[in-house]
């Protein structure tokens, strides 16, 4: 390993000892303990320390001039905690509404103007569509995406959409702006998304979304599969059990509309 990496991967581990360190002294540290608590000189626990602080990590009283953990890591666990809820809450929804469909179910949030899956329940059928948790997607092509995209302030919406672009993923995908804000009016109308083989060839979806006890859209849940057996026909009744499943989701995370 070079040196400047290895200099890169000291830093990190000094770092990360020392957020650990504040993480069982709520009252803080100064620089003086924590650096006697870290084994590092105080000079190397100042420069880190201000590093951690220009990005939120840590923050200094002004009265004690004492470090502790900053916005960011409650930021950071928050965001943790609310996926853990959302899926420890959706799952049991989840398994219903495979059982109903028998196809695979995904749960899913907009993370930086993309989707991420963060649940899956895998159907019976022994041809099943390759999907994985953690992974990123577009949100003008998935159903997943547009069901949440919809029920954002639409100048978020479009915001994200102009961002990201609508590139073209097959000859199904709306790429244009002007095209694609229509479309989200029909899906709030009709209360569910569609990906009409938009994202992916051969695969149908249809999703819808979940909202939280503010109102605020959260994530969204869809049947997905290959278009020979999520067909036109079966649609709008596996729409209605998708709005009937996220309805019961929102509910339980206190939504009341």
């Amino acid at each position: 390993m070079e040196k400047s990496n290895i200099t890169a991967v000291q830093s990190l581990e000094r770092a990360l000892k020392i957020l650990e360190v504040l993480g069982k002294n709520p009252n803080g540290l100064g620089v003086t303990e924590l650096a006697r608590e870290v084994d590092l000189p105080k000079s190397t626990v100042y420069r880190l320390l201000s590093t951690l602080a220009k990005w939120g990590y840590v923050e200094q009283e002004k009265e004690n001039e004492k470090y502790k953990l900053g916005l960011k890591i409650i930021e950071l666990s928050s965001n943790i905690l609310n996926n853990l809820e959302l899926r420890e809450v959706a799952r049991q929804y989840l398994e219903e509404l495979m059982e109903f469909a028998n196809e695979v179910v995904h749960l899913c949030v907009l993370r930086d103007g993309e989707i991420v899956y963060i649940d899956k329940v895998e159907s019976h059928n022994t041809i099943q569509m390759y999907s994985q948790i953690g992974k990123r997607a577009p949100v003008h092509c998935t159903a997943v995406g547009k069901a949440i995209l919809a029920f954002l302030p639409q100048e978020e919406a479009i915001s994200i959409l102009k961002t990201k672009g609508l590139p073209r993923k097959t000859p199904n995908t709306i790429t244009s702006l002007e095209e694609m804000l229509k479309h989200l009016e029909e899906i709030r109308r009709l209360g569910y998304a569609i990906d009409n083989v938009e994202h992916e060839e051969g695969i149908r979806c249809v999703a819808a979304p979940i909202f939280d006890y503010t109102g605020q859209v959260v994530a969204s849940v869809s049947i997905s599969g290959p278009e020979y057996r999520v067909t036109w026909e079966k649609v709008p009744g596996l729409a209605v059990k998708v709005k009937e499943i996220t309805k019961k989701i929102s509910q339980r995370l206190g939504y009341s509309g």
